[in-house]
């Protein structure tokens, strides 16, 4: 009987630690990469799309419809987001014959031949549009919406836009986040609400870091920071959260409360800039994967983010950093070790793995399910 209540003793231990873990391991989220075409040294399309499938990753945001790369994506339910950049054409319209409007045109040749057998799940019209063409944001997005109706795929296809964070302005807190230009984004958020679609943000951590000498790297990289922050009761305990608050604090205020967050693009460069690495970009791009299925303090429920980017892009335009945020080399190796699905179940070698945060509640909980073997066939003597 010793022995028995021994045995039993620890094993109430160890469940309880089981119930402790437990929570840590994250909601079901979807985590997304983005697939960039600037090089002359890629791999072809279906080697991506495999690329993607091996590592686990269950969705991508390509820039432009491309045929070859549609085609690649057939049958694998690999998430998209489409990009349809071109927001002056499709703001147009012909009101003497709407068949030949530039959106339904578009949605002709871009997203009929493939739905539903690629899975097709946003359409961002426009990315980062700025000037002139801000105004025509909305109207391409009405268009674009009527046109996936006309073809009977108003209720799968969701359209939205993707910003950059410069449409909020500047604020101290994520709960005083408005929008820079409300005349703006006031409509789109409308039309969001109405619509059941999120908001396409990207939102880099590293841009302010770079841009600002007193920013703490810890603060960027999810790791412990003395720069926390309070906000009428919610705690900031990285600047991503804080970034992503400010959209849904601004979407509060132009009457869009419920209108979700889906990040369009993250990320962080391994070289060639203030504190971009490979050390740091795996340590970024990890922690997200591991923080994002809990949300943010405000919105306490798993995100949908797309992580920037696929490759290095060699004949990216601009500064030099921009060549660099690529998670794979052009030979599909990685630049630095990824764990994307949360298991340790990963290709990268033993030696160049990080026990990051997303790994780390799975091998807890191996170790309990060992310790409870190993205690139940203990000999007696011994307990």
């Amino acid at each position: 009987m010793a022995r028995r209540g021994g045995v039993e003793s620890v094993l109430a231990v160890l469940t309880l630690l089981v119930g402790l873990l437990a929570p840590s391991i994250q909601q079901v989220q979807s985590i997304g990469v983005c697939y960039g075409t600037h090089g002359d040294n890629l791999p072809a399309p279906g080697d991506v799309v495999q690329l993607y499938q091996s590592n686990h990753i269950d969705a991508m945001r390509i820039y432009l419809p491309n045929d070859t790369i549609l085609h690649a994506l057939r049958g694998t339910n690999i998430a998209v987001i489409v990009d349809a950049p071109d927001v002056r054409s499709l703001a147009s319209d012909d009101a003497t014959n709407a068949s030949s409007s530039a959106a339904q045109a578009w949605v002709q040749a871009n997203v009929q031949p493939y739905y539903p057998d690629v899975n097709i799940k946003y359409i961002a019209v426009g990315n980062e549009v700025e000037g002139d063409d801000r105004h025509k944001i909305l109207p391409a997005m009405n268009n674009i919406r009527d046109a996936l109706s006309a073809a009977g795929l108003g209720g799968h296809i969701k359209v939205s836009t993707s910003v950059k964070m410069n449409v909020i302005a500047s604020s101290p807190l994520p709960s005083k986040g408005a929008f820079a230009e409300p005349s703006v984004m006031g409509p789109i958020v409308k039309f969001l609400a109405s619509n059941g679609s999120p908001l396409l943000a990207n939102v880099y951590p590293y841009y302010a870091y770079m841009h600002n000498d007193h920013m703490d790297a810890n603060f960027t990289l999810f790791l412990p920071s003395s720069m926390t922050m309070d906000d009428n009761g919610l705690t900031y305990t990285n600047l991503f959260d804080a970034m992503v608050d400010s959209i849904y604090s601004a979407m509060e205020k132009e009457g869009g409360p419920d209108v979700p967050v889906v990040v369009s693009e993250t990320g962080w460069p391994s070289a060639d800039g203030r504190g971009a690495s490979k050390d740091n970009a795996m340590v970024y791009n990890q922690n997200l994967i591991s923080h994002v299925g809990k949300g943010t303090p405000k919105r306490p429920v798993a995100l949908e983010v797309y992580m920037f980017a696929m490759f290095d892009e060699n004949q990216k335009t601009g500064d030099h950093i921009e060549k660099h945020f690529g998670l794979f080399n052009p030979d599909k190796s990685s630049v630095y070790c990824i764990n994307f699905s949360g298991t340790s179940d990963y290709s990268c070698p033993q030696s160049q793995r990080s026990m990051g945060l997303a790994s780390r509640p799975v091998y807890y909980a191996m170790v309990i399910v060992c310790l409870n073997l190993v205690l139940l066939f203990w000999p007696a003597n011994r307990l």
